[in-house]
């Protein structure tokens, strides 16, 4: 059943990257996507540049689903999408902030004002991008302190949107940030999205 009603509208015919590799927590990328595909978005998963052709997922200790990969970083950029959606995941944000393929796709998406969804663990990316200084924000709570030394404000709310770009906690509140995800992605490019 989607969390998803009614669809956006506005989300209909846009393009959006779900940046995953291994580790991924199942729910933050399967849930979002089935809600942004039923509002008539093209989503891709984007992985790292050796990706294998399906990415696993790891939820409650164990590998998990799987989820085709269908295209790496080598082959696409941020032009070629209208937003960004990063599931968490403790393995899955930590693993693509190692690589720079990954963390400068995540600033391109900042620089052209393009609405950015990142849930969990994922702000570590965006910390990785230094895209938070002066952002309001929400996380994982364990991300707390590295947000705030990275210069954001952090608030322990379900859902956090500041200029297009969209944080939640956990997979607790995937409703919430699937819901300002689909509005942002809606309202396309934003003034106060930077780098």
């Amino acid at each position: 059943m989607s969390t998803l009603d009614p669809k956006n509208p506005k989300v209909n015919g846009k393009s959006v990257a779900i940046l995953a590799t291994h580790g991924f927590e199942p729910n933050e990328l399967f849930k979002p996507m089935a809600a942004l595909k039923e509002s008539g978005a093209e989503v891709s998963v984007v992985s790292l540049p050796e990706s294998d052709s399906e990415i696993k997922s790891f939820s409650k200790g164990e590998w998990s689903r799987t989820v085709p990969v269908d295209t790496t970083l080598s082959n696409v950029s941020a032009s070629d999408f209208d937003a960004l959606v990063i599931p968490g995941g403790l393995m899955n944000p930590d693993r693509l902030r190692q690589f720079t393929e990954a963390v400068d796709f995540v600033r391109a998406f900042f620089e052209a004002g393009k609405p950015v969804a990142a849930i969990c663990h994922a702000p570590w990316l965006l910390i990785e991008a230094d895209v938070v200084r002066g952002r309001t924000v929400t996380s994982y709570p364990s991300l707390k302190t590295d947000l705030k030394n990275a210069g954001a404000t952090w608030k322990d709310e379900s859902v956090v949107t500041d200029q297009g770009l969209v944080t939640s906690r956990s997979p607790a509140d995937l409703d919430a940030f699937i819901k300002k995800t689909l509005e942002e992605i809606g309202e396309g490019i934003h003034s106060g999205q930077h780098a």
